[in-house]
């Protein structure tokens, strides 16, 4: 069975459902209101269980109330949580996540100044064992010695590129796939025009490079060609964690060699699939819901 490891954050989603998202100072009433486990390595990993791959999250929580949840509902889900590091006396990650009706989010994260930035609990992982290591931008210090671990085992590695405050060029650099979302590829080239932030952005790596752009699919380099998968038309309930989800289902597909063509249009599927239902891991699809739907889109 494929073995895949997700490097990065769980944070704990507070979403708040509102007519409108707001665009300035006042008082709002919320029309619904969910908690679920977030983070883009952590939610990848959810995808990728449910999907039917064997999947660890190795990623750092506070031992407080809301890093228990988390690990909970991760191992709920099917994913393996034993190498996890839980500080004590730590507060865990979180985030406020308000979504509109047309399912558009703002996503207002607050993560924890008490999760030690240092890796070096890491070594006691054999990252030879996995098909693929995935990883965030959220913890660089974390993916960088992961990925740098992978390299050195001949295990590919996908970079979920997003938009963060460091400068993440070095994870770039050693990653197989960098999969960006669009303000992460603008942030790291500079460059507004997706064609040539693409073209940018491979020249900053040996591996491919792709951007998610919501419904209108995703854009990839492939030999220095663009090609495009389009987004898949569902009733959108919610898009929070699409793009974790499409990072998550990504990797799978690479790591079971899928055609490149073939496995971004897989990704794109489950990421549509999630967003007909709301919260940012409800509507992850399993394989059988996927196979299904794609077999309807000849």
């Amino acid at each position: 069975m494929i073995k895949i490891a997700c490097i990065g954050i769980a944070v704990q989603d507070r979403l708040y459902y509102v007519e409108k998202l707001p665009h300035g100072g006042g008082k709002y009433v919320a029309q619904d209101y969910k908690e679920i486990g977030g983070g883009p390595a952590a939610t990848a990993a959810v995808a990728i269980a449910r999907l039917g791959a064997q999947v660890d999250f190795i990623g750092r929580l506070g031992d407080d109330a809301a890093g228990k949840t988390l690990l909970s509902e991760l191992e709920s889900s099917g994913v393996n949580t034993s190498l996890t590091k839980v500080f004590s006396q730590a507060r865990s990650s979180q985030s406020a996540v308000l979504v509109d009706q047309q399912g558009e989010r703002i996503i207002i994260n607050h993560p924890s100044p008490d999760l030690p930035d240092d890796p070096d609990w890491m070594k006691q992982i054999d990252f030879s064992q996995y098909d693929l290591v995935l990883a965030d931008v959220r913890w660089h210090q974390g993916a960088e010695y992961a990925f740098t671990q992978a390299r050195a085992a001949d295990v590919p590695t996908l970079l979920d590129a997003d938009i963060t405050p460091q400068n993440i060029l070095p994870l770039i650099q050693l990653a197989d796939h960098a999969a960006f979302s669009e303000p992460g590829l603008i942030k790291a080239t500079g460059e507004n025009d997706v064609t040539k932030a693409l073209t940018q952005a491979d020249r900053m790596t040996p591996g491919t490079v792709y951007v998610t752009r919501g419904k209108s699919g995703c854009f990839w380099l492939q030999q220095q060609a663009l090609q495009h998968q389009p987004g898949f038309k569902v009733k959108v309930v919610d898009t929070t964690g699409a793009g974790d989800v499409f990072h998550g289902a990504l990797a799978l597909a690479i790591a079971e060699k899928q055609p490149l063509a073939q496995a971004v249009r897989f990704a794109n599927t489950v990421a549509a699939l999630k967003c007909t239902q709301p919260g940012g891991r409800a509507g992850i699809p399993d394989r059988h819901q996927t196979d299904a739907f794609l077999s309807l889109c000849v």
